[in-house]
């Protein structure tokens, strides 16, 4: 997730910081990855659908439980990363449930128990990232490469079947390619703000359906998926840039994805729209504001 800073229109940007206030929200950085190819590694395009066995998420349950703020009100959900830093027993809960994923095949699994596996590592290990380079103002500043503020995406930070994964591994060459589920996006949390939030439940295959939907329909319904200033204009999140190929490949295509998840008042402001979009992504930390 290699960044570029990208432009956009000022008027857009003061009406945004004016519909969310300072703080927080008060400073937008502006980069964008680049995007990535989708070639599905094929020794991962398996499953066994007569495996009824499911996987223990209880652990991850816990640190979410514990850390995880979902009452805030600015509607994103914020993560105590320092508390977590602190408690020597839960960061050792929290090592301990990635080595239990890690030791696991998920090829072994059925489909649905699988694509809640990688869901779950995934935003795991990203918080385990944070928790060990905090503090920081934003995840782009932590990465092992020569190059700063480059994010941890493409260093290895877990081994699955004797395979090392970096986060976009999971992300780009097993999750995305194989689920071709656009609702992925709102699944994975990269920690930042401008991010769909992290979901307060544990990803399984019971309620895999429910969290992707749910997630989809909180994220879309706030003003950092997408603000519609006028006939004209609107701003949605440069998520919808990065990856349009998995919105319908086109403007339109976000805005048809944007109104099946979008509450009547705001479905009706995307039917009728036919304006230009600007896009923008906040990547500072969505730590809790008592950090």
């Amino acid at each position: 997730m290699q960044p570029k800073t990208i432009k956009r229109k000022q008027d857009a940007r003061g009406s945004f910081s004016r519909r969310f206030g300072t703080g927080v929200f008060g400073l937008l950085i502006l980069i964008v990855p680049f995007s990535y190819g989708q070639a599905t590694d094929s020794i991962w395009e398996k499953f066994d659908s007569s495996n009824t066995t499911t996987i223990d998420h209880s652990d991850w349950q816990a640190i979410l439980d514990t850390y995880l703020v979902t009452d805030d009100p600015s509607g994103i959900h914020l993560f105590d990363y320092q508390a977590l830093q602190e408690n020597t027993a839960d960061r050792q809960r929290l090592n301990q449930y990635l080595e239990q994923l890690q030791e696991l095949d998920p090829r072994q699994y059925a489909r649905d128990v699988q694509m809640a596996y990688w869901i779950n590592l995934y935003n795991a290990v990203t918080i385990r990232v944070v928790v060990e380079a905090y503090p920081v103002e934003s995840i782009m500043q932590i990465n092992n490469e020569e190059k700063p503020n480059s994010g941890p995406w493409k260093d290895i930070h877990a081994t699955v079947a004797g395979i090392s994964l970096t986060l976009d591994n999971i992300e780009h060459d097993i999750l995305r390619p194989i689920w071709q589920d656009n609702r992925i996006h709102y699944a994975v949390n990269c920690a930042s703000l401008g991010c769909p939030n992290l979901a307060s439940q544990a990803f399984t295959a019971a309620n895999l359906e429910r969290l992707l939907d749910k997630n989809a329909k909180e994220f879309v319904n706030h003003l950092r998926a997408v603000e519609l200033l006028d006939e004209a204009f609107g701003v949605t999140s440069s998520l919808y840039f990065w990856y349009m190929e998995d919105f319908g490949d086109s403007e339109a295509g976000v805005l048809a994805h944007l109104q099946k998840y979008a509450d009547e008042d705001l479905a009706k402001q995307l039917e009728g729209f036919e304006g230009s979009l600007d896009h923008e992504y906040d990547w500072r930390l969505n730590v809790t504001s008592t950090q």
